[in-house]
Parts: C-alpha cells; structure tokens; sequence
C-alpha cells in the first residue's frame, strides 16, 4: 500500500514539474500544467486500471498541503503593502464588488441549471485559489475535489480570455488589469498578469488574497440571503 501511494505521488510530481518545463519553453494556454497534469493522470489511471482510490493513498499528500500552504499569501501581501496602501480604496472596492459577483452569478447560475445542492454549493467559490475554495466549499456544504475542478477551469478560462477582455475593453491600468486577472481567475489569472509586467502581476497577486478572504467571509451569508 505505501509503495502504491509512493509510486502514485512520485507520478503526479514528475507529470507536474515534466508540464512545468513544456510550459516555460512554449507558453501556451492549453500547455498550462493545470490543464496537462489532470489529463495525463486519468489517462494513466485509465491505462493501468487503477482507480482514484488507488491514486489518492499518494495524491492525498500534494492535497494536505494545501492548507498549510495559505499561509505563503502573507509572503506578497507584506512586500507589496507600500502599493496595496496608495490604491487600496479602489483596489478593495474592486475586488469586493468583482467577488460578490463571482459568487452571487454561479449561484443563481447553479440555480437556472436546477443543479443539486452539493454540486451548486462547489461552484460558488470557484474564483478564488484552490485551497481557500476548497475551504469555502466545505463549510458551505460542497464536495471540496469538485470545487477544485471548477476552480481550474475557471482559472484557465480567465487567463485565456482575460487578455482579449483587457484588448476589447482598452484597459491600460495596471491596477485595473491587475484587479481582474487575480479577482476573476486566482493564481493562473496572477500567471499570466506577470506575464503583461511586474506591477500588473503585483495587484493581481494582492487582488487574488483578498479576493479568497472575501470569499470565506461572505460566502456562508451570500448564500443564505440567496437562499
């Protein structure tokens, strides 16, 4: 059974880091790691028969730290605070209003599909990081590993259409551009916002944190008030 799960979590490392490496070489949207790695996993459960079960004795690890790994947000947030400081009016307001948004619009979504509680539940947080959602989720009665699903397809959307937005919309601030890649699509938003220069990257990565604490705070009432 440990040399199962060992084999398992030693796959999901290399699969990764082996993505990584293709990604820095052609950056490409449907490269991302995020994409990749969940792809070429099923297929290997597929190949060898093997069942999540299996896979999870190992891949079970890589998912506990992810909580441990939230504390890291502090990291940016303390380096940027001079920034965060002189626009955080019009950061805060931005974020606030662009995650009540996200949750209040997957909501009703969930709701004109008639999804089922569990599975409307985990689509609400799915703007915000992967370990804050999969948070959110849980307290609010969601299956957590679904919401992870919606939170990298929403993450990989957003960076894929975020730069048209940003063309089509003729948004030139960097705060501004910054706000809506980290609000709207979290770490793969931040990604692709360093990507445009280090300032945008910057407020995304700020916008990406205090969209997640956001989330956790209001989205038990949110979804209470909606009913």
């Amino acid at each position: 059974m440990i040399g199962q799960a060992l084999t398992y979590l030693t796959a999901t490392l290399v699969i990764y880091y082996a993505a990584k490496w293709v990604y820095r070489k052609y950056p490409r949207v449907y490269l991302s790691p995020l994409l990749v790695t969940p792809l070429l996993l099923v297929l290997l459960l597929l190949v060898t028969h093997s069942s999540y079960t299996s896979y999870n004795a190992g891949g079970v690890w890589l998912s506990k730290l992810l909580q441990p790994a939230t504390v890291a947000f502090a990291v940016p947030l303390y380096k940027n605070l001079q920034t965060l400081k002189k626009h955080a009016g019009e950061i805060i307001a931005s974020v606030l209003f662009g995650s009540l948004m996200a949750m209040s619009s997957s909501a009703l979504l969930a709701r004109m599909m008639h999804l089922d509680g569990e599975l409307a539940h985990s689509l609400v947080p799915r703007s915000v990081t992967t370990p804050i959602a999969m948070n959110v989720s849980q307290m609010i009665g969601g299956v957590p590993t679904i919401t992870a699903v919606f939170v990298i397809m929403t993450g990989l959307l957003g960076a894929m259409m975020g730069p048209s937005v940003v063309k089509l919309l003729r948004i030139e601030g960097d705060i501004a551009r910054g706000v809506l890649f980290g609000t709207s699509a979290h770490g793969t938003g931040t990604s692709k916002a360093f990507e445009l220069n280090a300032l945008t990257g910057t407020i995304s990565s700020i916008s990406m944190i205090l969209a997640a604490l956001f989330t956790l705070a209001v989205a038990p009432i949110l979804l209470g008030f909606l009913g």
